[in-house]
C-alpha cells in the first residue's frame, strides 16, 4: 500500500513538472506571437544566426544545443528554439541530435577528467547506479531518460563514472529523450505556425510518453531511484 502511495506521488510530480514547463513554453509562444515580445525574447538572434544561415546556421544550433545540454540546461528548452527555428520534425531531429552529443559530451567528461570529484560527491549512489545500468545499458538509459525526474546531467556524469560501456548509454539516452524533444519541438514550431491542434497533440504526446516512463520506472522502481532522486 506505501509504495502504491509513493509510485502515485511519483507519478503525479513527474507529470505536473512537465506540464508546468509546457504551460510556461506556451505562454512564451503567446507572447511571441501576438504579443510582440520576439526581440525580448531573444528569439531575433536565432532568427539572424541559425534559421537563416543554411548548413552554418544548422551547425551553430546543434553545436549550442550539445554544449548547453552538456552543461545541464533544460533539453527542453533547447529543443523548444529547435522547433522554432527549424519545424517541428527537423527541430527534433537536430534537438535529439545535439542533446544526445550532450549526454556524450558530459559522459565522457565524468570518465576521462572528473571521475575522483564525481566519486567523492556521490559516494555509494554511484554503486546503485552502476548494478542499475550494468543489467542493459540500452534499456537502463532508456528507461531514465523516459521519466522527466531528476536531473539529465547528473545521471550522465554518474554513469560515466559507472563500469557501463559509453554507446550502449548514449545510444539509450538519445532514444529516450525523443518523446520529449518532438513534444517541445513542437510547441517551438507554434510559434511560427498558428495551431491550437499543434499544442494539443504536443500536450497529449506529453502524458503519453509520461506515463509510458512511470510503467517502465515502476518495474525498475528500487534501482531507479538511485539515478532519478
Amino acid at each position: 500500500m506505501t509504495s502504491s502511495r509513493s509510485d502515485s506521488k511519483v507519478s503525479v510530480k513527474a507529470l505536473v513538472k512537465g506540464l508546468v514547463m509546457l504551460g510556461v513554453l506556451a505562454l512564451s509562444v503567446y507572447l511571441i506571437r501576438y504579443a510582440g515580445l520576439g526581440d525580448a525574447l531573444d528569439t531575433k538572434w536565432i532568427d539572424t544566426h541559425v534559421r537563416s544561415r543554411g548548413i552554418i546556421g544548422v551547425l551553430t544550433y546543434v553545436g549550442l544545443a550539445s554544449f548547453f545540454s552538456a552543461i545541464g540546461f533544460p533539453r527542453q528548452i533547447v529543443c523548444f528554439m529547435g522547433g522554432y527555428a527549424y519545424g517541428a520534425v527537423l527541430g527534433s531531429l537536430l534537438g535529439s541530435i545535439g542533446t544526445g552529443l550532450g549526454c556524450a559530451l558530459a559522459f565522457t567528461y565524468a570518465r576521462l577528467v572528473g571521475r575522483s570529484f564525481i566519486q567523492n560527491k556521490f559516494g555509494a549512489r554511484i554503486q546503485k547506479v552502476d548494478d542499475f545500468l550494468s543489467r542493459s545499458p540500452f534499456n537502463m538509459a532508456l528507461t531514465i531518460r523516459f521519466f522527466p525526474l531528476g536531473s539529465n546531467l547528473i545521471s550522465s556524469l554518474l554513469a560515466g563514472v559507472t563500469s557501463i560501456p559509453a554507446i550502449p548509454f548514449i545510444l539509450g539516452s538519445a532514444v529516450g529523450y525523443l518523446p520529449q524533444n518532438i513534444v517541445f519541438a513542437l510547441f517551438g514550431s507554434g510559434v511560427n505556425v498558428s495551431s491550437t491542434s499543434q499544442m494539443v497533440v504536443a500536450v497529449i504526446l506529453f502524458i503519453a510518453s509520461t506515463l509510458l516512463g512511470f510503467k517502465i520506472y515502476k518495474k525498475y522502481r528500487n534501482q531507479a531511484e538511485a539515478v532519478v532522486e
